[in-house]
């Protein structure tokens, strides 16, 4: 008895481009920007965004990274909780061929401090909510680290950075 899955191990089916395709994140937004481009992706309060104004927010994100300078296996490092930013984040890290650190805001300054020094981050993202915590974790850190604010209204004092 065979199963569906048994079909691309016949040899005449083997896997190629026009039966298989992996679903990767970076595949599917693209995807669903243009076979969904005007259905709602994204609620946060009263923002609304389709999947084409998601998919051009993160392209202006990947832009912007390489802009800086950061490229292929660079590390950012984002520390904010489940806003926008954080999904733009997702998927506008991988775009510009950085890898994405989503730090724990749960934890304290010095473990940050540890991982952002672990993962080798070249740019910290940070929502202004965890403003007390980033401040002694760059404190700690030793280190310059450039620094991108993000102010969504949820409170916080200014990281003193530049602001999304």
């Amino acid at each position: 008895m065979s199963s569906p899955g048994d079909r691309y191990d016949a040899p005449h089916l083997a896997k190629n481009a026009a039966n298989f395709t992996a679903l990767t994140p970076l595949a599917f937004l693209p995807r669903a920007a243009s076979v969904y481009p005007h259905k709602i992706a994204v609620v946060h309060g009263a923002a609304r965004f389709t999947y084409a104004e998601l998919y051009a927010r993160c392209r202006r994100l990947a832009d912007a990274l390489r802009r800086r300078g950061i490229g292929h296996g660079d590390t950012v490092a984002v520390m904010a909780p489940n806003i926008p930013a954080l999904l733009e984040a997702h998927f506008g890290v991988p775009m510009a061929g950085a890898v994405l650190n989503a730090l724990n805001y749960r934890l304290d300054a010095r473990s940050i401090a540890f991982i952002l020094g672990h993962g080798e981050a070249r740019l910290l993202i940070a929502d202004r909510e965890f403003a007390p915590v980033v401040k002694a974790a760059l404190a700690e850190f030793g280190r310059a680290l450039p620094l991108v604010e993000i102010d969504d209204d949820a409170g916080g004092a200014s990281l003193g950075r530049h602001r999304v």
